[in-house]
């Protein structure tokens, strides 16, 4: 077990923050457990209820008490609504990797949330936690999920076959990375 962790409230542009998971955010939750490929992917539940909802953000707390990852929230800036989710992942920080995974609600899609919040979780990464390689996974068929990295300055490296268990089968996936040399420079602000 890791040393616990602080979960930082990070601001993407205008539009979005990243901030800790709080009860309050359970609709997100249950709009989330509606999806089709959300639940396969994550351990939000399905079907769900609020005392599920309530595990899932209780489980969000435990990896950062656990030192495992950050688990942000991806909320809009104006009303802190919540539209998704992103988090950094640390079991693979004693290699000097970490891993990336993010998902939206249906109703936060198509705004630009996504690529954003991989954007500042990247450069939070490796600019102040000085991780040195950064990667995820997608489905070969999830093109958005694949433009989002690449958006966000990703390069896709590989297949990978029979990965990893999506539901009830094994599943290819596509690895995306970025190095801590491969990170854009700031936009002047």
């Amino acid at each position: 077990m890791s040393a616990p962790l602080e979960v930082p409230r990070l601001s993407v542009g205008e539009r979005f923050v990243l901030r800790a998971w709080e009860l309050t955010d359970l609709p997100l939750v249950e709009e989330a457990s509606r999806d089709e490929y959300i639940p396969l992917i994550s351990t939000v539940p399905s079907p769900y209820s609020r005392v599920a909802g309530e595990a899932f953000v209780r489980r969000q707390w435990g990896r950062v008490s656990a030192g495992s990852g950050y688990p942000f929230v991806i909320a809009r800036a104006e009303d802190q609504h919540p539209v998704g989710a992103i988090g950094l992942w640390l079991r693979d920080l004693d290699e000097g990797r970490a891993w990336i995974g993010y998902w939206l609600a249906p109703s936060g899609r198509g705004h630009g949330a996504a690529t954003e919040s991989l954007r500042v979780v990247a450069r939070w990464a490796v600019e102040d936690l000085h991780i040195p390689r950064l990667q995820l996974c997608v489905e070969p068929w999830n093109v958005a999920s694949q433009r989002t990295a690449e958006r966000a300055g990703f390069q896709r490296e590989g297949l990978l076959r029979g990965w990893q268990q999506v539901g009830a089968e094994r599943r290819d996936m596509l690895l995306y990375a970025m190095l801590d040399v491969d990170l854009p420079p700031a936009e002047a602000g």
